[in-house]
């Protein structure tokens, strides 16, 4: 019977992950086009400072503030490849709701974390390691590359039913505003803020203190 309910489990994941690959798709924007961070603002600032774009490659020696993107998304699919150094800490964050009232991304805002779980000097929970709905969710497995090392994430959304890839595996799926999650939230440190309430929002990454760098960025709407 285990295994039974084990196979039906796996069958609708890969059901559902099919159906998001069916979705009707748009084209390609390059949120680092031109080598520039014109899509791009300090969250809740304007002008963006000590971020740096070379070659491609955006990269923050780390306190320099969080950044978002100038547009919100709904529907869509994310990539892009990310490295960290050891003991590093970062995350890249969606619908993200930048408003006075919300002082950091991450009081809104639900977060893919970036971590280094081998040599990170506080010992992590499963909810805090890499690919994790940050301090809520655990991925199901661990796939991410040494620090050091790139690193491909790819987020999708749809409806808000959202999912975490990590070098090309499925890691997490959760859906905004379900029982499931709701309940995940309330024994969160998120509880009493107005935390993933909506499936629309802009996109973010973490600059955490730790440097970080980023490449190849790039969404598209889906339908």
């Amino acid at each position: 019977m285990l295994n039974s309910i084990m196979l039906g489990s796996t069958v609708f994941s890969l059901l559902i992950a099919n159906a998001f690959e069916l979705q009707k798709k748009e084209r390609w924007i390059d949120l680092l086009a031109d080598n520039s961070l014109a899509s791009w603002h300090l969250y809740l600032g304007a002008e963006i400072k000590g971020w740096k774009i070379d070659d491609g490659v955006l990269s923050t020696s780390g306190k320099n503030g969080d950044i978002v993107t100038n547009q919100e998304f709904e529907n869509f699919e994310l990539e892009l490849e990310w490295k960290i150094e050891q003991r590093g800490n970062s995350g890249i964050f969606i619908f993200v709701v930048e408003h006075p009232d919300n002082k950091r991304m991450y009081q809104s805002g639900p977060e893919f974390q970036i971590i280094d779980n081998e040599n990170y000097p506080q010992q992590l929970t499963e909810q805090q390691k890499t690919g994790s709905m940050s301090d809520v969710l655990a991925p199901s497995k661990s796939r991410s590359k040494p620090a050091g090392q790139w690193n491909k994430t790819r987020i999708v959304a749809h409806n808000g039913k959202v999912q975490h890839w990590l070098n090309k595996s499925l890691i997490l799926e959760y859906q905004i505003g379900s029982k499931q999650l709701n309940e995940e939230i309330a024994r969160s440190k998120f509880a009493q803020l107005r935390y993933a309430k909506v499936a629309k929002g802009k996109i973010g990454l973490q600059d955490h203190g730790n440097p970080v760098c980023f490449k190849n960025i790039r969404v598209r709407p889906i339908k």
